[in-house]
């Protein structure tokens, strides 16, 4: 499951501490899997009871049986900001996670359909929430196709920043898609319409996109995708690190034709998707220090617009974090 470290202009847990919050991911996630797993062959899961007629003792659900697993970790008044386990409640009045199983799993192939299910949308708070502050979250993100893509099928590994803004040269610029791998950064676009529909690539403004028998004009994506490689390269210059920038356009359900495309481009269309995909998955290298430093590089260079959980201050204006410039 890829890393969410940015969403959008939101709060993100990862600008607090970039060093920690990937590890800290990774050995929660395994520890709770372990734990979903283990009651699931005990079979101790019970579904969730909707009815109002039944007796408390019979309306035991999934919290019942976990409650221990969600609730939050017992901290000192020294410890880090984060105080949070992977279960946390989606409001922040209820320490547990309100799972409403009405079906359950059979095999454990669907409960680790489950399980992500819920570590799509405990990612979304870590994406959009710290301790002391909280980002609007537009709702569309959770029913997000992509951005589930990204996060329930591709690795641990892989940090994800999905469509962030970036404060740069004074002007904040949204960027697209940017996957930060142990080896190399990717800048990707989608370019997914009609199912079947074939693209033509040019160095024009406009490319051609066939669909039946209509042909009709699409923005160039490679606009884009270059301004990111250029934004990107540059923060690596400030950053003294580099890593191999990659440019891709995405169409799983159709087809992308570019016979003068630039050497760092990859069509990554319906023939050569599955291709690039299992590629992906398959990386098994560690997080890299490089890796992490990037990470944190480009947070910084990110915009953030969030408001002071209640209790931290008395209003609720919003809190615009300076960025740094490019020296």
């Amino acid at each position: 499951m890829a890393q969410l470290i940015k969403l959008q202009d939101y709060i993100s847990r990862y600008e607090l501490d970039t060093y920690r919050y990937p590890s800290q991911f990774v050995r929660l996630k395994k520890q709770q899997w372990e734990k979903w797993k283990e009651s699931w062959e005990q079979g101790e899961l019970f579904l969730h009871e909707e009815s109002g007629e039944m007796e408390e003792a019979e309306k035991k659900s999934l919290i019942t049986k976990f409650g221990g697993f969600f609730k939050r970790r017992e901290k000192g008044a020294g410890d880090e900001v984060e105080d949070l386990d992977l279960y946390t409640a989606p409001s922040d009045e209820n320490p547990e996670m309100d799972l409403q199983i009405t079906e359950l799993p059979s095999t454990e192939e669907e409960l680790k359909h489950l399980f992500l299910d819920q570590l799509f949308h405990f990612q979304l708070r870590w994406a959009s929430s710290t301790l002391m502050e909280k980002s609007y979250v537009d709702q569309s993100y959770r029913s997000d196709e992509r951005l589930m893509y990204f996060l329930k099928r591709f690795p641990d590994n892989i940090f994800l920043m999905y469509f962030p803004v970036f404060k740069f040269k004074n002007a904040p610029m949204e960027m697209d898609i940017l996957l930060l791998t142990p080896t190399d950064v990717w800048c990707l676009t989608f370019l997914e319409e009609e199912d079947g529909a074939a693209y033509i690539g040019s160095k024009e403004r406009f490319w051609l996109k066939k669909s039946g028998d209509r042909d009709m004009k699409v923005l160039n994506p490679l606009i884009s995708l270059n301004r990111m490689e250029s934004v990107v390269s540059s923060i690596m210059k400030h950053l003294e690190t580099e890593l191999p920038i990659k440019k891709g356009i995405i169409s799983r359900n159709g087809y992308v034709d570019y016979q003068m495309a630039p050497h760092n481009l990859f069509l990554i269309d319906k023939r050569k998707h599955e291709e690039w995909f299992e590629k992906m998955r398959a990386s098994h290298s560690p997080i890299k220090n490089v890796q992490l430093k990037l990470a944190k590089g480009f947070l910084d260079f990110c915009q953030s617009t969030s408001f002071k959980r209640s209790g931290w201050q008395s209003d609720y204006e919003p809190v615009f974090h300076p960025e740094k410039e490019e020296e």
